[in-house]
């Protein structure tokens, strides 16, 4: 397991860049538009891990919803698994509260679920499986 990136939601992708992209010097690796999760990304390079920036597509989405309660800043903690499945498996039997008890295909092609909140310390956290997994 290891950190896959950090997730930070923004009104707008622009503005964020300003800050990770052209005073901090990161580079862009990907954007990509997931509508069915109501969102627009950048994920920008930070070592060996990412910083993904989330731009809601309409306000009653999740991002935009989070937005609205909370204002920009970290949306999420995603971690990289092997085999996700079996860490959701594993995650329900010692109790954590589920999201997403089955796996859904996120950005750049990975399978992602989600872990409540509660269950993370107050961080929303997402586990993440690259394609050469899958």
């Amino acid at each position: 397991m290891k950190l896959d990136h950090i997730g930070i939601a923004t009104f707008q992708l622009a503005d964020s860049l300003s800050i990770w992209r052209d005073a901090l010097g990161l580079e862009i690796d990907a954007t990509e538009e997931l509508a069915e999760q109501g969102v627009r990304i950048a994920m920008l390079r930070l070592g060996e891990t990412h910083v993904e920036l989330l731009e809601p597509l309409t306000s009653d989405s999740p991002v935009g919803k989070f937005l609205a309660k909370r204002g920009p800043g970290i949306h999420h903690v995603a971690v990289q698994v092997e085999d996700i499945r079996a860490s959701l498996a594993e995650l329900s039997k010692k109790g954590a509260r589920l999201i997403d008890s089955e796996p859904r295909v996120g950005a750049a092609g990975c399978l992602v679920a989600f872990i409540h909140p509660s269950s993370g310390n107050g961080v929303l956290l997402e586990l993440v499986q690259r394609p050469s997994f899958i």
